[in-house]
């Protein structure tokens, strides 16, 4: 059977990836610096164009892992960016994720059409390709107002935690100090963490105890 002919033009589809990670106790970002035109030299979001039998999930892992090395991420849809003169090559809708994930367990190597791979602190972004700046604008954002629904912090720190280390995650995020007291009887509360059983020192302080997400895997939302 021949292929469905349409008469009106079709705009390409794209994916872009924010990865967030606390590093140097800041909340950072992945980016890369293109190797081709357009914007070539420029630092910009992993990212690419979406095959035509491929879902939209798919390309976002696959052009992470192609441009950065990085796999096994989990990633969350962010927004659909589709401003008519957004890409100078063609009209380009890109949809959006963002992910985060510890800092110890990420490795990235440049690769596929990146030319450099580095973390930036957001407060210390370099000039951006296309509309990246307000890519992770809305992924910090959106970041920030799900701290209050899910468990989306939990994605920045190891598996296994201190309350102390979680506070910390959360006021980074947020950008202010929290109450110790009253971060600890809330994050309880909700009954999302699980005791390990063990403790870590840190430093002269005493022992601190351990805990884990209770449901390991996926962003919870808190009901």
């Amino acid at each position: 059977m021949a292929p469905y002919c349409y008469e009106y033009p079709h705009p390409a589809v794209t994916t872009d990836i924010a990865l967030f990670t606390l590093r140097d106790d800041q909340l950072s970002i992945l980016l890369i610096r293109r190797r081709a035109e357009p914007f070539q030299g420029s630092w910009a979001l992993p990212g690419g164009f979406v095959d035509p039998d491929e879902c939209l999930e798919d390309c976002a892992l696959r052009e992470l892992a192609e441009e950065t090395g990085i796999t096994g991420v989990y990633l969350e849809q962010l927004y659909t960016f589709g401003k008519p003169d957004r890409d100078p090559r063609e009209r380009i809708i890109s949809v959006a994720y963002y992910a985060l994930a510890p800092y110890e367990v990420l490795a990235p190597v440049a690769g596929s059409d990146a030319a450099e791979v580095a973390w930036f602190g957001l407060d210390a972004l370099p000039a951006l390709a296309f509309d990246h700046a307000d890519v992770i604008q809305l992924a910090q954002q959106r970041l920030r107002a799900k701290l209050d629904y899910s468990t989306v912090a939990f994605g920045l720190v190891a598996e296994t935690f201190t309350l102390g280390e979680l506070q910390k995650v959360y006021e980074i995020i947020r950008g202010e100090a929290l109450d110790k007291r009253n971060f600890r009887k809330h994050i309880l509360s909700l009954g999302v963490l699980a005791e390990t059983g063990e403790e870590r020192c840190n430093g002269k302080h005493r022992p601190a105890k351990l805990y884990r997400l209770a449901h390991p895997g996926a962003v919870q939302y808190i009901k």
